[in-house]
């Protein structure tokens, strides 16, 4: 991610979340946070999604997850998880936390794909509505298991077809946090 990709981000953002964060967040973020690496995922020139991962010592925390809600069932956010995680393992982390609404059940499924799990709760963690967050983590990064797994999810996405953009009524953007 870079700054000439907020607009789009913000746009996403808005469309995917009940609480966006406000518009200078990414920028602060991009700008002077050394712990924090952001990503894009396009299709063609289009900015179809974005993830954010801090690395804190040997925690990679992921910090948001979104997809347009016109690119979803695209497996777009496994090909973005997969690249955090990468990112992850790149930057020397042990092991991958998140919070998940508890009402999201889709980003629940995507992440237990991945080997993440539920490890506790934040009570009223969203400002939005103060609906709790599941704490999910992965495995050791390296273990065996977790190396398995990610390698299954890139053979699968290599299968899988090229992503097609969905008509979604009255936007052009998808869900996610």
């Amino acid at each position: 991610m870079v700054l000439d990709d907020l607009s789009a981000i913000q746009a996403i953002e808005r469309a995917a979340f009940s609480a966006p964060w406000p518009t200078n967040a990414y920028r602060t973020e991009l700008e002077t946070n050394k712990l924090a690496h952001y990503l894009v995922v396009r299709v063609g020139e289009e900015i179809a999604g974005f993830a954010g991962l801090w690395l804190m010592v040997d925690e990679a925390h992921v910090t948001t997850f979104a997809i347009a809600p016109a690119w979803r069932r695209n497996h777009l956010a496994e090909r973005l998880l997969v690249a955090l995680l990468d990112v992850a393992l790149d930057r020397r982390a042990t092991e991958a936390t998140l919070e998940v609404r508890l009402s999201n059940l889709p980003a629940r499924r995507l992440y237990e794909k991945f080997g993440f799990r539920p490890v506790g709760l934040r009570p009223r963690y969203y400002t939005d509505n103060n609906e709790d967050a599941l704490i999910m983590t992965t495995e050791p990064l390296r273990s065996p298991e977790m190396v398995a797994r990610l390698a299954a999810r890139r053979a699968a996405l290599e299968a899988a077809p090229d992503p097609v953009k969905l008509a979604v009524p009255g936007t052009d953007t998808v869900r996610g946090r």
